[in-house]
């Protein structure tokens, strides 16, 4: 199996993937390409998505629709891509039927509710089926067909039985004009008796042709790629592929012209390609709404109402001493930003989601950006005091970013399966389901997989992938030259074309989508139907559902999530907690546990913290004695300063001789000295690392965080490029001298390797601590 690979820049047009195709200014041509399999139809297309947007645009197209079987997992990053690059962007599927006789459907919905019933058709084959697969059949298909334009796609004549049933259904089924009969030509051997037979069927039942190229990769250079990812899914070698590979590399987008002199003698089925493009423009994924559950507010109040209530009861439970000043004005702020945003709801479901778990004597705690929010902390979402550490709320919701906030609680491992039936109980299936993870290749598997496609021994396959760190890094980072080198000294002959077909396939096929499989645990719930919103199949798991999108697509769609997470320290603390009520009559809560116990600080300063959650690897047991932790931010120092990003940014030394007082800390200004004095001058947290941009650089809180998630995500070069540039002169003009700023940034490009922001280490640190 593949492994899951970690999200990089080029995973997700969000993350902006380099191309090899520009995008010029376009003219608007006469030719729509309707007929286009990505590799979202797994193991068979041969290109991205958003490349197929791209190369349609520097071709001139009019509109292009990308149609997978049975799937709409790949249209939001096509939708992303084509608003980027002004491509008319049709959102469009292939259903593959199993009464048809081999007769593909295209469908493209003209409308909002066209597209619904597309959704819910897609739902009932999937929910029907095994994972994976999607069970429909043409009675289906008759029950949700309102709105939707079809193209018949017949069978290649090779494999063409008679059609004449599936093309009668069809033809009672969509009046209107809105059926159309498939014209390809793939320069094969049977063209002309295809395209003889496609003409009789469609002067016998009065359907109207269209020209349709069935695209199967963007560029021809694609093809032996699309012919490894057969081989895959047949489970045979090149050699042995036979009648299984397409015949030529005529499968790509073409280019208008090509297309009008291919189909001169069929003008009319040229034109009606524009003509089905215009008709189904009267659906874009822009006009999706989405709307979060109301019905947690009692009658006659709103949701903001209800929040603002329950908010405030909850900070006189937090602070019974009184709220304190800075506490009620953020508390204020937060309100104002929520209301202003609409979110209301969604922190109404988090807390009717901790109320329930509580309820049941779950042990819970949000954790991450949401922890930057006093908002969640009087909700009992949190439990991060906003008095004790220095939040920083746009981390968690900003009105520039315009995205919305993703709250994260874990829950006790063993029992979240309970608080998961309960949103399913509670919304219903039809209105709550898990996103969805792509699992891509990345190096081991695509070496292995390409390997075997290639008819490589198993040995030589092991030995490859086992080493592969080595050598092929330097593949996907661009450097194949010197990848082959490296192939010599494992005792493979460099200059051997199948060594350097694998070297260059397997760098192609890095990043390619093998199938979806559930999110760790974040759960879309909606007000409306979820699945008139996006397709809902079943998981691996028994008793879950999960949607055909991503976090990046949803997110890409203004669509909340919130993740329920398992964690395994949060059930061995409420099994302590019933220990020690058992035995000592005392019960404890993670709220009512003893604070700033020295015992604790001495035990944790010998790093006598074997099974302690957090501290206790051996990094992490190093670093005790020498930063040894006297009061709770020392934990949340020593949770994240053992981290890549402190390490790669030379956070650590400086840190620990200031600590020891070995060093001097000085602060260039006032502004700086409060984002820094906390951590002795050095940016530890994601958070300072943004506050710094604010302060010295003269960022928005929005262009702050959008700097926090370039660098953290390391997208392009010319991204980084650009924000340093803007970092830099922006300290420059308010007088930091050149030393201090080049130092600054240096240490935030740090955070491009994995660290902690300060919430979520707070909330860590209190389980450390428990």
């Amino acid at each position: 199996m593949p492994e899951v690979r970690e999200r990089k820049a080029h995973d997700h047009p969000l993350r902006q993937r380099p191309s090899d195709t520009p995008s010029p200014p376009r003219a608007i041509g006469d030719y729509a390409e309707l007929a286009v399999t990505s590799n979202f139809t797994f193991l068979t297309g041969g290109s991205h998505p958003d490349e197929f947007v791209r190369h349609a645009a520097a071709l001139g197209y009019a509109a292009i629709g990308v149609t997978d079987r049975n799937t709409l997992a790949g249209v939001v990053r096509a939708h992303v891509t084509a608003k980027e690059v002004g491509m008319p962007f049709r959102v469009g599927c292939r259903l593959r039927l199993l009464n048809a006789d081999g007769v593909d459907v295209l469908v493209y919905p003209t409308s909002r509710a066209a597209y619904g019933g597309l959704c819910r058709l897609l739902t009932i084959g999937k929910r029907r089926a095994t994972k994976g697969e999607c069970d429909i059949t043409l009675d289906d298909l008759a029950q949700y067909q309102d709105g939707l334009l079809a193209i018949a796609v017949p069978p290649n004549s090779t494999t063409r039985a008679d059609i004449t049933a599936p093309l009668r259904r069809l033809r009672d089924m969509f009046d209107d004009d809105r059926l159309s009969l498939a014209l390809t030509r793939r320069y094969d051997p049977h063209d002309d008796r295809d395209e003889r037979l496609t003409r009789e069927y469609a002067k016998q039942w009065n359907i109207p042709l269209v020209v349709v190229n069935d695209a199967h990769y963007h560029t021809p250079r694609r093809r032996p790629l699309q012919d490894v990812l057969t081989c895959i899914r047949h489970r045979c070698t090149l050699a042995e592929a036979g009648y299984r590979l397409l015949v030529n590399s005529e499968r790509h987008l073409k280019s208008p012209d090509e297309m009008r002199r291919l189909f001169a003698h069929a003008p009319n089925a040229l034109r009606r390609t524009r003509d089905i493009a215009d008709r189904a423009a009267g659906f874009s994924l822009d006009q999706l709404r989405y709307e979060y559950p109301d019905e947690l507010c009692p009658s006659g109040a709103t949701p903001m109402r209800r929040l603002t209530e329950l908010t405030w009861r909850g900070a006189a439970l937090r602070y019974p001493k009184g709220v304190p000043e800075s506490v009620r004005k953020q508390i204020e702020h937060e309100l104002r930003l929520v209301d202003e945003l609409q979110y209301a709801p969604y922190f109404l479901t988090v807390q009717d989601l901790v109320r329930f778990a509580r309820g049941r004597g779950i042990l819970c705690q949000g954790r991450g950006a949401a922890a930057n929010s006093a908002v969640c902390f009087c909700l009992g979402v949190t439990s991060v005091d906003p008095d004790r550490i220095n939040i920083l709320f746009e981390r968690f919701v900003s009105r520039e970013r315009a995205e919305p906030p993703d709250i994260d609680i874990d829950f006790e491992h063993e029992r979240r399966e309970e608080v998961i039936q309960y949103l399913y109980r509670r919304y219903g299936r039809e209105r709550a389901g898990l996103t969805a993870t792509v699992i891509s290749y990345r190096r081991r598997s695509a070496i292995r997989e390409v390997g075997k496609a290639l008819g490589l021994s198993l040995d030589a396959i092991d030995r490859l992938a086992k080493r592969s760190r080595g050598w092929a890094d330097r593949v996907f980072e661009g450097d194949a030259g010197e990848a082959l080198s490296n192939l010599d000294e494992l005792g493979f002959d460099a200059r051997n074309p199948t060594m350097r077909r694998l070297v260059a396939l397997a760098s192609e096929i890095s990043g390619f989508p093998r199938h979806l499989s559930q999110h760790v645990g974040g759960f879309v719930i909606t007000r409306g139907r979820l699945d008139m919103l996006v397709p809902i199949e079943n998981a691996a798991m028994p008793d879950r559902t999960t949607i055909e999108w991503d976090k990046d697509d949803i997110e890409a769609l203004g669509i909340l999530k919130v993740d329920v997470l398992g964690l395994g320290m949060l059930t061995c603390l409420r099994k302590s907690f019933e220990l020690i009520e058992r035995h000592h009559q005392h019960p404890l809560t993670l709220a009512t546990i003893p604070a700033e116990d020295p015992e604790v600080y001495d035990m944790v300063s010998r790093a006598d913290t074997v099974g302690v959650f957090q501290i206790e690897s051996r990094a992490q047991m190093t670093m005790l004695p020498r930063l040894k932790p006297r009061c709770f931010y020392d934990l949340v120092i020593e949770v994240a300063i053992v981290r890549p990003g402190p390490i790669v940014g030379n956070m650590v030394h400086p840190y620990l001789r200031r600590r020891n007082g070995e060093e001097t800390v000085t602060y260039p200004t006032k502004a700086v000295e409060e984002v820094l004095k906390r951590t002795l001058g050095v940016p530890l947290f994601q958070e300072q690392a943004m506050a710094l941009a604010i302060v010295a650089a003269g960022f928005t809180p929005g262009e702050a965080e959008a700097l926090r998630r370039v660098i953290t995500a390391w997208k392009s070069k010319e991204a980084i490029a650009r924000y340093r540039k803007r970092f830099i002169d922006g300290m420059l003009a308010n007088g930091y001298e050149q030393a201090f700023v080049d130092q600054c940034f240096e240490r935030l490009k740090g955070f491009s390797e994995y660290g902690f922001p300060e919430s979520h280490a707070a909330s860590f640190a209190l389980l450390v601590y428990a």
